[in-house]
């Protein structure tokens, strides 16, 4: 399948890292979904995926058929039930993600806060952008440098 570069996406970060069971668990339910994501009755073209066993992503090619409130709170809807279901959170936009070597480690915001202020962040770190809206953003925004990202407006006073 050919998505648009234009394609929106949505991130949603577990704060803990799913196992390789889980992952093909969630995936199966996630293709399931998207199987049958429509909005105002017009089928979605749209696809589902977990990066690194920790990152859902939504994404729905809005040149064919745009994405609707409802269609929208129906995809919310179901990744509440995922939550539930595997025990993870995935709406906490505070829990922050970053590599540590080849490990991605996710942390509430004070953790994170600390690990600027002793250097274990550094600017050089690689965080996740979970913000990015659109495939071109997923493809170039969203794993960056600390200092090429938002995180860099939020707490870029506490970098040694």
């Amino acid at each position: 399948m050919e998505f648009s570069s234009h394609s929106r996406v949505w991130i949603y970060q577990s704060d803990r890292k799913l196992t390789d069971a889980e992952v093909l668990q969630a995936q199966v339910l996630l293709d399931n979904f998207t199987a049958g994501w429509a909005a105002h009755g017009n089928k979605l073209l749209t696809k589902a995926e977990i990066r690194y066993n920790r990152f859902f992503i939504l994404m729905v090619d809005e040149s064919q058929a745009g994405a609707s409130g409802c269609s929208i709170d129906s995809s919310v809807n179901f990744m509440k039930k995922l939550e539930q279901q595997f025990g993870i959170s995935l709406f906490d936009r505070f829990n922050l993600a970053y590599r540590d070597g080849e490990e991605i480690r996710s942390v509430p915001r004070h953790q994170f806060e600390e690990l600027l202020k002793t250097g274990r962040i550094t600017t050089e770190t690689i965080v996740f952008n979970n913000l990015a809206q659109n495939l071109t953003e997923l493809q170039t925004k969203w794993e960056v440098p600390f200092k090429d990202s938002w995180h860099i407006q939020l707490f870029g006073d506490l970098v040694n």
